[in-house]
């Protein structure tokens, strides 16, 4: 068999015992997901009316700022569920499985892809669960075509595959699940320090260049222009410069820290 034949073979194998591995342990799945769907409520039906205060002329209401947050939930969601990755790969590492595989007669990168894929695929569905959750409260995009759909899928695979290997990354340089899981944290806190919840001019002004200069800003920014047809600007490009420069180097830092794994 072909060398490129078997990394397929193998990294469909391996992405079917990642998949398996989240339906036999669900919970820590659902606790990853319940934490943007809840932030959802809580933003949309406690503070609602507040928040809606700082957008335009102040005249929003809750309606307004379902629409206005729901793209920044959407890449909270996939930074929480990334972290999910950190725990799964360091798990491998520290129960010895990994060291059991270099034994085997099967492609190197493989264990890598297959947690990879598995935690791209795990984003995508868990983004469609909140974008519904999203929608059974109120949110719509009268002004996204299917073009704009497409172009909004394809930057939130663009961002999980990133945060995903970035995530990996951090699993493998990890002692143990509990410290990878803190080491990922920045995942869901970058997120919460942009212009995902606020716009950028309600922020305090020394509070500015850290929301602005920050991938996860221009990537909600150009969520938000793609759904509501707000003014995407130069976001859409910092956003695809950001993500594929991240998913790069997520890329190198794993090859690189798994060929220096010992096993």
């Amino acid at each position: 068999m072909s060398s490129p034949s078997l990394a397929v073979r193998d990294s469909s194998t391996m992405l079917r015992r990642n998949l398996l591995h989240v339906r036999r342990y669900p919970s820590m799945t659902l606790n990853l997901l319940l934490t943007p769907v809840l932030m959802l409520l809580l933003f949309v039906y406690v503070f609602g009316e507040v928040m809606s205060a700082g957008l335009g002329d102040g005249g929003a209401d809750r309606s307004a700022y379902l629409e206005y947050l729901v793209p920044g939930i959407l890449l909270l969601t996939i930074g929480s569920t990334t972290i999910g990755s950190a725990v799964s790969v360091a798990t491998d590492m520290t129960e010895g499985i990994i060291a059991r595989f270099r034994t085997m007669p099967i492609h190197r990168g493989s264990v890598l892809i297959g947690h990879v894929l598995g935690s791209v695929l795990q984003c995508v569905a868990s983004v469609v669960l909140v974008g519904a959750v999203a929608v059974a409260i109120g949110f719509r995009t009268t002004d996204a075509g299917v073009v704009e759909w497409a172009a909004a899928l394809g930057l939130l695979t663009l961002v999980s595959l990133a945060l995903t290997w970035i995530a990996v990354g951090t699993g493998l340089g990890s002692p143990n699940a509990e410290a990878a899981s803190n080491n990922a944290l920045p995942l869901i806190l970058l997120p919460l320090l942009s212009t995902a919840f606020v716009p950028l001019d309600a922020l305090p002004g020394w509070f500015r260049p850290i929301a602005g200069y920050q991938p996860f800003t221009p990537a909600i920014e150009t969520l938000r222009g793609l759904l509501l047809g707000t003014e995407i600007g130069h976001h859409g490009w910092l956003a695809l410069a950001w993500f594929l420069g991240l998913a790069v180097l997520g890329y190198l830092w794993c090859r690189v820290r798994f060929d220096r794994a010992p096993g």
